[in-house]
């Protein structure tokens, strides 16, 4: 009887530290697939990382085989694919290496006070480019914080003429594209801003057409004047 008395305490204990033993593989086999979710989660986020960036890459490369096409055809001549490739990543890195020569110098007459003055008045200010290197260029240019928000190719899908740079940052401001004036010095951008129902303002080309009131430079603008103007 104690015999079995013993027994039983033995297989009690057997069956408690195999009761632990299965809680505790349990705990490991739960921990194991949280990580094996994890994991996947990390990949597939990093594996969408890698192809937004492949993406823009690849837009970029697209609108500087465009722009190169254009020319080519302007001026009669054909290239292969391979050559369009070579001249947009030419295009491109002698455009980066020509934005970090950039300064405070580059700026338009007048541009910073006319800034300043508008944002004393309250008016809300944004950037609109289809350009990815938007904020490169305004940061060399000492700029960048002067602004409240940026709007650029990494938040549009769509170059100028089209409206979305324009239309994006209006809806960002809370405003209605009727009480917004877009500055700008090619006539893409003009039209872009006539297609998105704004004010336009050509800035230092004669030929600009089409838009509401032209300045050479800010010197001497106010944002009263340039409202006065847009008035009449």
């Amino acid at each position: 009887m104690k015999i079995y008395c013993l027994k039983i305490s033995e297989k009690a204990k057997f069956d408690s530290e195999r009761k632990e033993f299965e809680d505790d593989f349990n705990t490991c086999d739960q921990l194991l697939k949280t990580y094996e979710q994890s994991h996947t989660t990390i990949l597939e986020y990093f594996s969408k990382e890698l192809q937004l960036q492949q993406d823009e890459l690849n837009n970029s490369q697209q609108k500087n085989k465009d722009s190169i096409l254009k020319i080519a055809n302007w001026a009669g001549k054909s290239f292969t694919n391979e050559d369009l490739d070579a001249f947009a990543f030419e295009k491109n890195k002698n455009y980066l290496s020509y934005c970090q020569t950039l300064g405070t110098k580059d700026i338009l007459p007048g541009v910073y006070d006319f800034i300043n003055a508008s944002m004393n008045k309250g008016l809300k200010l944004a950037v609109g480019s289809a350009s990815k290197n938007a904020k490169i260029i305004l940061q060399k240019l000492g700029i960048l914080d002067l602004f409240s928000i940026i709007v650029d190719g990494n938040m549009v899908q769509n170059s100028k003429p089209d409206p979305e740079v324009f239309i994006k940052g209006a809806e960002i401001l809370e405003l209605e594209p009727k009480s917004c004036v877009v500055f700008e010095d090619s006539q893409a951008g003009i039209q872009a801003a006539i297609n998105a129902g704004m004010f336009s303002v050509g800035v230092g080309q004669e030929d600009l057409e089409s838009c509401n009131y032209k300045i050479k430079n800010f010197e001497g603008l106010s944002p009263k004047q340039l409202i006065n103007q847009l008035s009449n």
